[in-house]
């Protein structure tokens, strides 16, 4: 095993210790070092004591899936010392505190153990039980700086930028556990190891940073003055995002006072009914939650819906039902977001891949709920929301309006303009509105109940036939305004492979390996929903497309079933609902697993192609090796393959724990 800037590492510690900081200092120098690296933070729902894991994995190539082909595990918790060595590559390493034996029966022949008695040299040079702890952390990230040859001055860059002349015996304590790690393994082992970094130029163009905090400069540079909510995981620190840069760019330069409003609700329903007050008003206002969220601010989101309030969710993914996984991230969303509350509704849902999409689709849900007067979605999930990404810097036009869409304004209602609230003047199924308070003749009454073109209340079915009608016209307008999906083709594909949101980079990457394979796919990403004329055509183009997706139902599979003319023959679905995010070794191992399965559908080379290409899915890992297969669950081995409820053909897989 060896390579340079391409491996996997995960740090098993306890939640509370504090090895976020150290573990995000590591991601950090790797990341000043001009290598592109990507971080994962799997932790627990709970505040200190329970098992938390981060995994790094570094690819020259670009590569940002999550790898469970781990090189290297430190293992710094004994309560998960056998799952964590279990899951080493043969050929790996095991970073262990060696203050205290390790059981034999842990060990493996298979595997290099390097011990760094962490806690005793933290015991002879800091006092404090706190402070022995914390220390014990960064002595961890120094080992891995000797012996991965991460540079030590970024490091102490680093260091200095975070605790500055202010802290400075901090700042000490920290250089000084550091280089205890560092000295101790450039002395008892021999760094670097055959899996090292070695310095690049490839992310001079880059910025490291989570999704939640990308959205929350999004809403800020679209204009968004409200924010209503309620704390909840994994969508909390959006709205922190949005209030603390509110605080350093929206404050008036005269009075200091500010000019956004962030309010904190009792409850999910009050913050839906704060946002479409808001939005009512005038005011480009959102919230910000995830699924159970959603599912308390239905009712709201009809009556948004129905009376054509522009509004915007935000829907940071976790895994359900229930309470579910709250730290977990999955897509079980997808279809309660076109379709929220109850009655005839359909919602305009956007669905980033990564923060810089996260920045970006948040600028154009603003535009789209005030051009379209309806709520609008933005569908992330936790991975993306909680989870540091390399991208590229974000870009803005300065020369940017926001769309407002069709609002009478005082002198034309003045001149004699015709306003009739929910009347189809354009025939695009979008009406005109005005905002209270302009002018008199812009008056009209707001009801949630039966309405007529007029604003007037009725129960008589031609009016109120004649409103929802419109309503599906106005979403159908909405399908050629929304973003279009990304398509890349191969040259050599009948086959296609078709994904949302956070599984675009291991799909991307999967799609990569598996033409090496001699399997070449063209490949969608699927950005909005209603879906353009693009998605259908695509998926009519491929007599069968696969269907990758983070839930158990096949939701996406199901959503372009119903919305578009695609038949069931032409789709596979592909599934992982774990909890853990997507890797390009389970959607290679299920896209293989689902062609052998099919092997005489008229699929000629395609089929056969993988026919070999499946007998070596478990071999090389990495771009260059053309990696892809291998183990597809955790200790345990490969995690269960089964039928869909639904779809005719899947690979519907539980994440296997471990990986």
């Amino acid at each position: 095993m060896s390579g340079v800037n391409d491996l996997a590492l995960k740090i098993a510690t306890v939640n509370g210790t504090g090895s976020a900081s150290a573990n995000g200092l590591l991601m950090q120098s790797i990341f000043r070092m001009g290598i592109p690296v990507t971080g994962k933070n799997v932790f627990p729902s709970n505040i200190q004591g329970l098992p938390t894991w981060y995994e790094i994995r570094v690819s020259g190539e670009g590569w940002t899936a999550r790898s469970p082909e781990y090189d290297l595990v430190v293992a710094m918790n004994p309560a998960t010392y056998a799952r964590d060595i279990a899951e080493v590559q043969p050929g790996g390493w095991v970073l262990h505190d060696s203050s205290w034996p390790l059981a034999r029966e842990l060990r493996r022949e298979d595997v290099t153990f390097l011990g760094v008695p962490l806690a005793r040299m933290g015991s002879e040079h800091f006092h404090g039980s706190r402070t022995l702890i914390l220390m014990k952390n960064v002595g961890y990230v120094g080992a891995l700086a000797a012996l991965l040859e991460v540079d030590r001055d970024v490091v102490r860059s680093l260091l200095e930028e975070r605790f500055g002349e202010k802290k400075r015996a901090l700042l000490d304590a920290n250089f000084k556990a550091f280089d205890l790690g560092f000295e101790f393994a450039r002395e008892h082992f021999e760094p670097p190891l055959p899996i090292r970094l070695s310095p690049m130029d490839a992310t001079r163009d880059s910025v490291l940073i989570d999704g939640n905090t990308a959205a929350a400069i999004g809403c800020l540079y679209a204009g968004a003055t409200v924010a209503s909510w309620y704390p909840i995981t994994p969508s909390t620190s959006l709205v922190q995002a949005f209030e603390a840069y509110a605080n350093r760019y929206r404050k008036d330069p005269e009075t200091g006072k500010l000019r956004v409003a962030v309010i904190q609700a009792e409850d999910e329903l009050a913050a839906a009914g704060m946002a479409i007050g808001a939005g009512w008003m005038g005011a480009r206002s959102f919230t910000s939650t995830s699924g159970a969220g959603i599912s308390l601010m239905s009712e709201f989101i009809g009556l948004a819906y129905y009376t054509e309030i522009p509004v915007v969710f935000f829907d940071i993914q976790r895994v359900g039902p229930s309470t579910g996984m709250p730290t977990r991230t999955q897509q079980g969303d997808i279809l309660m977001v076109a379709y929220a509350s109850h009655g005839d509704t359909k919602h305009i849902a956007l669905f980033p891949a990564d923060p810089k999409e996260c920045f970006e689709l948040a600028v154009a849900a603003f535009d789209l709920a005030e051009r379209f007067q309806t709520p609008v979605f933005v569908v992330s999930d936790l991975d993306i929301g909680m989870n540091d990404w390399v991208v590229p810097r974000f870009e803005w036009d300065d020369g940017y309006r926001p769309d407002r869409g069709k609002v009478l304004t005082a002198g034309e209602l003045e001149a004699g303009a015709v306003f009739h609230r929910y009347e189809d003047v354009d025939g695009d199924g979008i009406p005109w509105r005005t905002l209270p308070g302009v002018h008199p003749r812009g008056a009209f009454f707001t009801r949630g109940s039966g309405h007529d073109r007029y604003a007037r209340y009725t129960e008589d079915a031609g009016p109120y036939t004649d409103v929802v009608d419109r309503l599906t016209r106005k979403h159908a307008t909405a399908a050629a305004h929304v973003p279009a999906p990304v398509v890349a083709r191969r040259p050599g594909a009948s086959l296609g492979l078709v994904t949302i949101g956070g599984c675009d980079a291991a799909c991307r990457e999967a799609v990569h390996h598996l033409a090496e394979r001699g399997v070449p796919l063209d490949y969608m990403r699927i950005r909005a929903f209603p879906f353009g004329d693009e998605v259908g055509a695509f998926l009519l183009e491929h007599p069968t497309n696969f269907i990758v997706e983070q839930n158990r139902d096949a939701q996406l599979h199901h959503l372009l079933l119903v919305e578009t003319a695609v038949t069931r023959d032409r789709l596979a679905s592909v599934r992982r609902y774990g909890g853990l995010p997507l890797s390009a070794v389970h959607v290679v191992d299920d896209v293989l697993g689902l062609l052998r399965e099919s092997g005489g559908n008229g699929h000629g080379a395609a089929v056969a192609g993988a026919g070999s290409a499946a007998g070596t899915a478990s071999g090389a890992r990495g771009p260059n090796g053309g990696g892809g297969g291998g183990r597809a669950g955790g200790p345990g081995g490969e995690a269960r393959r089964g039928r869909g409820a639904g779809p005719s053909r899947s690979a519907g897989r539980d994440d296997g724990g471990g990986s």
